[in-house]
């Protein structure tokens, strides 16, 4: 049985906030346990600190949202912003969403998500595209049933050296 004090007490009071610099450190552990269960992508440190960093920085081109307990930030979302002719206005990118595993299962992903939704209403976006992970049906059910659904493009990438 977890005590108050345990940082991994799901009952402590999660709220969502606008990340901070502050919380480089912490978004960066994150997106790195996310990055290590792809297959596109390794985690580097340097690399998911410096991507962060720029975002938070430039909330222009986006926002990072957590959710945050007492103790710790135990998931997190970041929205970029940009343009598409296809739906003649502005559009986010979601990518880097992810519940820390201790708090999976709880509703807190569902409760993320109607967060970014209700952004992205009061800030007249039009759409939200992301990019599910193929190799994990967990999150492609899971983005599904939050009423997202397969497109008929296909993501291709082009790394710029």
């Amino acid at each position: 049985m977890s005590s108050p004090s345990d940082p991994n007490n799901s009952s402590d009071k999660i709220r969502i906030e606008t990340a901070t610099i502050e919380d480089l450190e912490e978004l960066t552990e994150l997106v790195m346990e996310l990055l290590e269960t792809q297959g596109d992508f390794a985690p580097i440190r340097n690399v998911q600190e410096h991507g962060l960093r720029l975002i938070l920085e430039s909330p222009n081109r986006g926002r990072i949202f957590i959710l945050r307990n007492d103790h710790r930030i135990v998931g997190m979302v970041n929205l970029l912003f940009t343009i598409s002719t296809a739906v003649g206005g502005m559009v986010i990118l979601l990518e880097d969403f992810i519940i820390h595993p201790t708090h999976r299962g709880q509703g807190f992903g569902t409760k993320l998500i109607n967060y970014v939704r209700k952004f992205a209403r009061e800030k007249k976006f039009i759409r939200i595209t992301l990019l599910a992970d193929t190799l994990s049906s967990d999150s492609q059910k899971f983005f599904k049933a939050q009423g997202f659904h397969n497109s008929s493009l296909t993501p291709m990438r082009l790394m710029v050296e």
